[in-house]
């Protein structure tokens, strides 16, 4: 039985790990079906605009299924840290946004994927941290990297050492988060902003999170031209022609993607 539920609503898609009994905990399993499902809205002749992906029960994702991970040689360890890596790499190349919806747990791979995110919404109930080195490890798909870019290296050194757990408002405080909501709202509020980026140019969408991502790791004037260049190249779509006619006209943009 699957463990990843996919629901698409219009332009919509939400996607849910739904293993509330173990906390929503990653093992080799959950990471192919999440890859597999993003894949398959990737893939889909109509592809979402934006897509909420969340987790059901207490936890987003309380982390790695530790009983499965326990007795892994270092071979294999190194095949399970790869299949993270790929997932999280895959969420970032895909040219729609992912809205973290961070229900509850998100420590060790669980804060790994919510990094891999675009930016992640918190329920006030949500935790967060990277506890692995109280395992006697080091995050392992990615998490020294994209937490470090996300919040700063001191704070991200803070975190990975001590294995600290962090409210869902110490991590809006440290940019981890970028809102906090009740529990019962931010599912609603998750989708709300997912409209909003379905409502814009997705051609436009698609191409300021392929540059904001390549040009994070860019000198200046690399990343300014990366901007240059994909802001030329979106005048040659029928999105650029019908956005710009639209406001001259004053009326609503209707976007095709093409």
């Amino acid at each position: 039985m699957s463990v990843v539920r996919t629901e698409i609503d219009g332009s919509i898609a939400t996607v849910t790990i739904a293993r509330p009994e173990k906390l929503n905990a990653l093992d080799p399993t959950v990471l192919g079906e999440l890859y597999a499902a993003f894949e398959k809205l990737a893939s889909s002749d109509t592809p979402p605009r934006a897509v909420v992906f969340t987790g059901e029960g207490k936890a987003f994702v309380a982390g790695a299924d530790i009983a499965a991970m326990k007795e892994l040689s270092p071979v294999a360890a190194k095949g399970f840290a790869d299949a993270g890596h790929r997932l999280g790499t895959l969420l970032e190349s895909l040219p729609f946004p992912i809205i973290a919806a961070v229900n509850g747990f998100a420590l060790g791979g669980g804060c790994e994927l919510a990094l891999a995110c675009d930016f992640i919404y918190a329920s006030e109930k949500a935790k967060f941290g990277q506890p692995e080195v109280k395992l006697g490890v080091i995050p392992g798909f990615g998490g020294t990297q994209r937490l470090a870019r996300r919040v700063g290296l001191g704070r991200a050194r803070e975190l990975v050492y001590t294995g600290d757990m962090l409210t869902a408002e110490e991590a809006l405080r440290i940019g981890l988060v970028n809102a906090v909501f009740p529990a019962d709202q931010l599912i609603a509020k998750a989708v709300e902003a997912a409209k909003k980026i379905a409502a814009v140019g997705p051609l436009a969408v698609s191409a300021a999170k392929r540059v904001l991502l390549r040009g994070a790791d860019e000198s200046l004037p690399t990343a300014n031209e990366l901007e240059a260049t994909a802001f030329a190249a979106l005048f040659g779509s029928d999105d650029q022609r019908e956005g710009m006619k639209a406001f001259v006209e004053k009326r609503n943009a209707t976007f095709t993607g093409r």
